[in-house]
């Protein structure tokens, strides 16, 4: 069998060693949309109020990304700074913090989400019973046993600061391949299987996770893994406090932006349940749908975070300046493609996941406003990644947390003078416009300074 290969970024042609890094991200990422759209397809079969309340519940599966964010972000970018100057020992100690305390944040986040579950659910205002059941059955089952999803999101991250993103792009398609097979026997019951619906779905995002995870552990210790740093991490011993710190100062303003950002979009998602089930669920397909964009332009700019954090390391800042001005590039034209399709076959694309005639009108406004900022979002995804791999999580996150957090008051001001929900998807867009400009002209600014 032939070795995993991975890459050294800071040296080879820029487009073809960003290309190989970023091409199977982007594969997973588009793997991560299919699954997600997958969902969503079969869930919709089940009626709006089923799609409110598990879009309601996996808020909370969400939020918990947040709080893995931490260790992933932390232990991703001080490991790709680790390789690109070839000190494998600290890069090993990173990893083996940062999956200490993935597990860690999963028991505690579990155990919160489980006892305090009522009144976390009761902040939605759900007034249907069909979708607060779906709500507490889906919650119960995927933050119960979110240690599968957070221990995917950090192997990920560190299989990526490597240099190898091949093996997390393989494990995500049997995972989705799995999900895709459980979906309609679990949640329409085909067969011999029995219809459990809201259950059905949780069982097969659970299941998928878990063979995500499977996939890439097994990985670590085969022989064509090569020379991997994940086949020296010791979880049962504690590494000096040096490593830890190092991780919580890059990882916890990612964390809070991620969290933060999460807390603002419930906040909204209490707002727009004032206007009836086939709204909340329109905001919970809609955001799937327009992973489209959002996976792709986060998969780049996890890349480029890889990319960027190594070419740190070895002090090759014109590569960086090389890097970005790529990726923006091929991003613009990615985020302008999304655009043309949300904005030109918004109902075409509406009636894939909904059989109501109301449901489709909502959903297809809500595409036609969100199409003019996928370019300016996309811009901001990639530009993150960027500033992260440099070590700036912190000026990432005020950015994004004070025009993120802008979106309630000017929802609020839009929905007050008669815009009513429309008011709600034009604060979105118009915020996101904003971050991708002001992104964009942060790092022009900081590469000056590199």
């Amino acid at each position: 069998m032939s070795k995993t290969k991975t890459l050294d970024l800071t040296c080879g042609p820029i487009f073809k060693t960003l290309s190989e890094l970023a091409l199977p991200i982007m594969a997973s990422s588009f793997l991560g949309t299919a699954y997600s759209i997958t969902d969503m397809a079969w869930i919709g079969m089940l009626g709006s109020k089923a799609v409110a309340g598990i879009g309601v519940g996996s808020m909370f599966v969400w939020l918990s990304q947040g709080v893995v964010a931490l260790a992933r972000m932390g232990g991703q970018v001080n490991v790709a700074q680790c390789c690109g100057r070839n000190d494998t020992e600290e890069a090993t100690h990173y990893a083996s913090c940062a999956l200490q305390l993935t597990i860690v944040f999963s028991f505690i986040y579990s155990a919160f989400c489980l006892i305090f579950m009522k009144p976390l659910l009761s902040f939605f205002n759900l007034s249907d019973a069909e979708s607060y059941s779906a709500a507490v059955i889906y919650m119960k089952v995927t933050c119960g046993l979110i240690l599968f999803s957070f221990l995917s999101l950090t192997l990920t991250g560190l299989f990526t600061a490597q240099g190898d993103s091949r093996t997390p792009f393989l494990a995500n398609l049997i995972g989705l391949v799995g999900n895709m097979i459980l979906d309609p026997l679990l949640i329409l019951g085909i067969g011999p299987f029995p219809r459990l619906e809201a259950m059905g779905a949780a069982i097969a995002t659970v299941t998928a996770q878990f063979l995500v995870m499977s996939v890439m552990m097994i990985h670590i210790f085969l022989p064509k893994s090569g020379k991997n740093i994940l086949k020296h991490v010791k979880l049962f011993s504690l590494s000096p406090r040096k490593y830890y710190r190092s991780i919580c100062r890059i990882g916890i303003p990612t964390a809070l932006q991620s969290s933060l950002y999460c807390m603002i979009s419930m906040v909204l998602t209490r707002m727009i349940s004032g206007f009836g089930a086939a709204a909340v669920a329109t905001q919970r397909v809609g955001g799937q749908i327009e992973s489209l964009s959002w996976n792709t332009a986060d998969g780049f700019g996890a890349a480029l975070n890889a990319f960027v954090g190594q070419n740190y390391g070895a002090k090759k800042s014109d590569r960086i300046r090389k890097g970005y001005s790529i990726s923006l590039r091929i991003l613009v034209i990615w985020g302008a493609l999304i655009s043309a399709a949300f904005i030109f076959l918004p109902t075409p694309i509406s009636r894939l996941f909904f059989h109501e005639a109301e449901a489709i009108q909502i959903s297809a406004e809500y595409l036609v406003i969100l199409g003019f900022s996928e370019i300016f979002m996309c811009v901001e995804l990639m530009t993150v990644g960027a500033l992260s791999g440099l070590g700036k999580t912190t000026l990432c996150s005020v950015i994004s947390i004070t025009l993120t957090g802008a979106r309630i008051p000017l929802a609020m001001f839009l929905t007050s003078i008669g815009m009513g929900l429309s008011g709600i998807w034009w604060a979105l867009t118009i915020s996101s416009i904003a971050k991708g400009i002001l992104f964009y002209l942060t790092f022009k600014y900081t590469e000056r300074k590199l």
